[in-house]
């Protein structure tokens, strides 16, 4: 479940989904489907817009049960493909930072979606945190927690994914390896922090 390498941790999931993998990399870049990975024990409340009609470059702000302000984060999402072991993997990698509230402690958040083709037309979703700073031991079971949570919504909400045509139709996928690339002392990994706009 963790590692320590250079102070560092994660949590990840790893799994099959009954959707396919077009549908499965689709949704990854839905705003609809990221406010719903955490509905209704967080909500989605996003604060600025950078690309219209995208949750994937922006500041957002997280309620608990949609009341409580529990902190706001910086997303900072791009696209990579590799292959591996001959088989194609695409990879939403978002190197955002906690902005402010609990998590705002760590100054590293690398998080790593990828999904591939399975022979029986279904995909492999893999998902992988990985974190460090100086409230990340104390912040490892907390997200262990929220990445069970997360791994229950996917499997769940995954099972609409290939009826729902809005989805293929509506999300623009971002251009590879277009990260921010803030310069932050200490920074390894997670964006700078920002700001973000009302």
């Amino acid at each position: 479940m963790t590692t320590t390498s250079l102070k560092l941790r994660h949590v990840q999931l790893k799994f099959r989904i009954p959707a396919s993998a077009d549908a499965a990399w689709a949704a990854l870049h839905s705003p609809a489907v990221l406010t719903a990975l955490y509905a209704p024990v967080l909500v989605v409340e996003p604060l600025t817009h950078e690309d219209e009609g995208s949750l994937l470059h922006s500041a957002v702000r997280l309620r608990l049960f949609g009341l409580v302000t529990v902190g706001t984060q910086l997303i900072g999402a791009y696209d990579e493909v590799r292959e591996h072991k001959g088989e194609t993997v695409r990879i939403l990698r978002d190197s955002g930072i906690p902005l402010t509230g609990p998590l705002s402690s760590l100054d590293v958040w690398d998080h790593r979606m990828a999904v591939s083709e399975l022979p029986d037309g279904r995909a492999l979703w893999r998902d992988r945190l990985v974190f460090g700073g100086p409230g990340s031991l104390l912040l490892l079971p907390v997200l262990w927690a929220a990445w069970q949570w997360r791994g229950w919504r996917i499997r769940r909400l995954s099972r609409t994914w290939d009826r729902a045509a809005e989805i293929p139709r509506g999300t623009a996928t971002l251009s590879p390896r277009r990260a921010p690339r803030p310069g932050r002392r200490g920074w390894r990994g997670g964006s700078g922090r920002r700001t973000p706009r009302a």
